[in-house]
């Protein structure tokens, strides 16, 4: 990513604005989809936003590679817990290993959330393996952006199609004054029931009637 001080200005990296929200039933979490190469967009519709199970879902800033390859580790390590454990992992585990895996040299800052027996959380892990625990939460070049939007917006016990609306508001505050972000939105709410990807048709008409349009 453009804010993470990479070695080299031709590693893929993510661009990027990522967002998550501890909301009244859950979470949401949600990003832009654009992928930058130094000062070149690499790619339009790159996905940032993951689910790691069922209860379970995180973001990625920083190298592609590296991104890639930590989604597949916590996916898999968190399947292994279940079948351990015979329970799901908590949030809070989740983001702990994750924090301990960046320690070993990831190139990646997620945000991971997800819903489990004590509610809804949302964690930021940065560079340095730190996990922080808040009520929203946001990375990445556009972060600056749209932590205005949240600021202004936010409030802890908004319903799922509320904080949707603050999402998408807060991404379109992002790829308007950062040029690595941009090119669609993904957002996913995790509640009670699971994760539910929340539709491309749904993001426009919403976009729509905020009076925003869709950016790609």
């Amino acid at each position: 990513m453009s804010e993470l001080n990479a070695e080299s200005q031709n590693i893929l990296k993510t661009g990027t604005t990522t967002l998550g929200m501890k909301i009244k039933d859950g979470v949401i979490l949600a990003t832009d989809q654009r992928a930058t190469m130094g000062n070149l967009i690499a790619n339009s519709n790159v996905q940032k936003l993951f689910p790691i199970a069922d209860n379970l879902g995180m973001t990625i800033a920083g190298g592609v590679g590296d991104a890639q390859l930590m989604v597949r580790y916590m996916t898999t390590e968190i399947a292994k817990y279940r079948m351990q454990k015979g329970a799901p992992m908590s949030v809070q585990t989740a983001a702990t290993l994750m924090g301990a895996v960046i320690r070993n040299g990831f190139y990646v800052a997620p945000l991971v959330g997800g819903y489990d027996k004590t509610g809804g959380h949302i964690f930021s892990v940065d560079m340095a393996g730190g996990v922080i625990e808040d009520n929203y939460s946001s990375s990445g070049s556009g972060s600056i952006a749209a932590y205005g939007a949240l600021e202004t917006l936010y409030k802890p016990d908004m319903t799922k199609d509320q904080a949707i609306d603050v999402a998408v508001s807060a991404l379109n505050a992002s790829r308007h004054r950062d040029v690595y972000s941009g090119d669609g939105m993904l957002v996913m709410y995790i509640g009670p029931k699971g994760y539910e990807w929340i539709s491309k048709d749904e993001i426009k008409v919403r976009l729509e009637k905020l009076g925003f349009k869709y950016p790609n």
